[in-house]
């Protein structure tokens, strides 16, 4: 019988695991492992509202197993273990004229192979409160958040050290080296969305200290794609109890210019994010506000999720001097009885930047968000989720109607 590449990715992972074990079986190393995996179902459809052009709508629908391992450490003053990660993705369908969702390694005009995998892995060392990890890397920081909107997660490669040594100061330095994206079996250089240029060099380091009981954060961040840009991020948390009410307030600004030898040509470019938001309940009340100022368009790495209050489903507003608000209602069920049903609604609109033909540029994206996942029994974890957005805008991305619908089912295999 033939195996299919997950099955090879994972023989592989774990004849890598078996062959390490001898020389690292510790209780720690075994007995506070995990592995998940996770099968998610995707179907997506974009209706690009323009029937007069060659491509009218992308509509895609694949499976992805998405499989994740991560050890303990070994005992002693310096713990040593390893983490897996490995990735199927099978198109269920699709055609030559409907490609191009992201969901799958294709394009407009050629619908691509039936399916495609990755395998990547990492060594890990420890010591006191200091971890440091060599090889595939996921970052979640607010400089660099590696994205997973799609079937199966973008993966970058490269090194980073996290340090919790003082009681609510975390610490974090690295470099990537190369990425594999969303929909892709390749490795490739590191690229930048609204700039251009590549890179096999992106430098990071930073941290937030939590203080004031944990109600109240600052952190400062620093990020390099050398020779394209670097970039300064100031962020500022607080939540305040205020009798039955929770309220909060996310403040992030970003100062980017360019780096070395300018690939990307001039960058001088500011971001400025607000989020506010109201708590009482089940119910959460938002309010966002989001200002690109200086020459340029927003830079941040292709395909991550920018640390910023209106980078949503579709759009970003990023756009050179583009200004933006938003407006989202969220509700948890729980306090109805049906835990595990949640659902927002948000709107955003932005102006200020260039049209198409040098028209007033105006754009508002309105998204719809209903999730459910089972609570117990033998479907436990079983998440299904429906996200529906609608895009007007005088801008080149034009007029957009989608629909993603997510089944996703993760087991704990440890």
């Amino acid at each position: 019988m033939s195996k299919t590449p997950l099955a090879r990715a994972v023989a592989l992972a774990t004849l890598g695991a078996s062959l390490t074990l001898p020389s690292l079986a510790q209780a720690d190393f075994i007995g506070d492992s995990k592995a998940t995996l996770e099968l998610r179902n995707f179907y997506m459809n974009r209706d690009l509202r323009d029937p007069g052009v060659a491509q009218s709508k992308r509509e895609e629908w694949a499976q992805g197993f998405i499989l994740k391992a991560e050890s303990g450490f070994t005992e002693g003053t310096v713990g040593f273990g390893l983490d897996a990660y490995a990735g199927l993705g099978l198109k269920l369908d699709s055609s030559d004229e409907r490609a191009g969702t992201g969901l799958l390694p294709n394009g407009f005009g050629n619908e691509g192979p039936d399916e495609y995998s990755e395998l990547s892995g990492a060594v890990k060392a420890r010591i006191s409160k200091t971890v440091g990890k060599v090889g595939g890397l996921m970052p979640k920081l607010p400089i660099v958040s590696s994205g997973d909107s799609r079937l199966l997660p973008q993966v970058f490669t490269g090194g980073m050290i996290t340090s919790q040594e003082i009681d609510g100061l975390t610490l974090n330095g690295g470099q990537l080296r190369d990425v594999n994206q969303r929909a892709s079996t390749d490795r490739v250089d590191i690229t930048a969305t609204n700039i251009g240029g590549e890179s096999d060099r992106y430098n990071f380091a930073g941290g937030d200290y939590k203080f004031n009981g944990g109600n109240t954060t600052v952190g400062l961040w620093y990020g390099e794609l050398e020779d394209i840009y670097d970039q300064k991020l100031y962020n500022l948390i607080h939540v305040q109890p205020i009798g039955d009410w929770k309220l909060g307030a996310n403040l992030a600004y970003f100062d980017s210019q360019n780096n070395g030898s300018r690939r990307a040509g001039k960058i001088d470019n500011n971001l400025t994010s607000v989020n506010l938001w109201a708590g009482i309940g089940a119910h959460t009340f938002r309010l966002g506000y989001q200002k690109v100022s200086g020459h340029g368009a927003f830079p941040f790495l292709n395909e991550t999720d920018p640390y910023i209050v209106n980078y949503i489903q579709i759009l970003d507003f990023t756009r050179e001097d583009e200004k933006s608000w938003q407006a989202r209602y969220d509700v948890n069920f729980a306090s109805y009885g049906i835990p595990g049903l949640t659902a927002f609604v948000r709107y955003v609109t932005g102006d200020g930047f260039d049209g198409v033909g040098g028209a007033s540029g105006k754009e508002w994206e309105r998204d719809v968000d209903i999730s459910y996942i089972i609570q117990q029994g033998p479907l436990k974890n079983l998440g299904v989720r429906w996200r529906n957005a609608m895009v007007r805008s005088n801008a080149s991305i034009g007029d957009l109607d989608e629909n993603r619908l997510i089944v996703s089912y993760t087991i704990p295999l440890m």
